[in-house]
């Protein structure tokens, strides 16, 4: 309970929004895919079907000043397909933070966490070794905005375990495309 009271107290000194009735629970939707650009035995094959939610709670959108930007993250969550045998599935969820270049070019970071499905150990199959099933997971994208709307997205997300769990830590290394629609 004092976590959560805590918490509440933070948004209320960085002047966080809450979000209204009219507003639409979900911010933004993308979808796309990646693929790994891991090398050698961590490599994965296939490609990575891919959608992401974000949700603005903190009021994202309306933050003005790098300051106000960084204490007002968007929430994402998400999941990603493997496409092949040695490939990883995956589903994470974290706090993105995006930086207008220009009116139509924007940037974005992104940490938090993911679980998968793929090996642990090292069984003598082909594909990255994780060590354990959570693990943390930062992405970073480069986009263009058509509009109010769609944008398009180059985007790098890797995932590891930080050498926290006994056992490997090949992680996953992913490149790709998304396509947003704002709602």
């Amino acid at each position: 309970m004092l976590g959560s009271v805590g918490a509440l107290t933070l948004l209320a000194c960085v002047g966080a929004k809450p979000v209204h009735a009219e507003q639409p629970i979900f911010d933004e939707l993308r979808f796309g895919a990646t693929t790994s650009i891991g090398d050698g035995d961590n490599r994965e094959d296939g490609v990575f079907p891919s959608v992401t939610v974000f949700f603005d709670p903190f009021g994202a959108d309306s933050a003005t000043g790098f300051v106000e930007k960084v204490v007002r993250p968007r929430v994402h969550a998400g999941a990603s397909i493997a496409t092949a045998s040695n490939g990883v599935n995956q589903v994470y969820g974290g706090f993105s933070w995006n930086f207008d270049i220009t009116e139509r070019f924007f940037v974005e970071v992104g940490a938090g966490g993911t679980v998968h499905d793929g090996d642990l150990n090292d069984d003598g199959t082909s594909g990255p070794k994780l060590g354990c099933r959570l693990m943390f997971r930062e992405h970073a994208a480069a986009g263009f905005r058509f509009d109010d709307r769609w944008n398009l997205s180059a985007t790098v997300e890797h995932s590891s375990n930080a050498n926290l769990c006994n056992g490997p830590n090949d992680g996953l290394t992913r490149a790709g495309l998304m396509l947003g629609y704002k709602f």
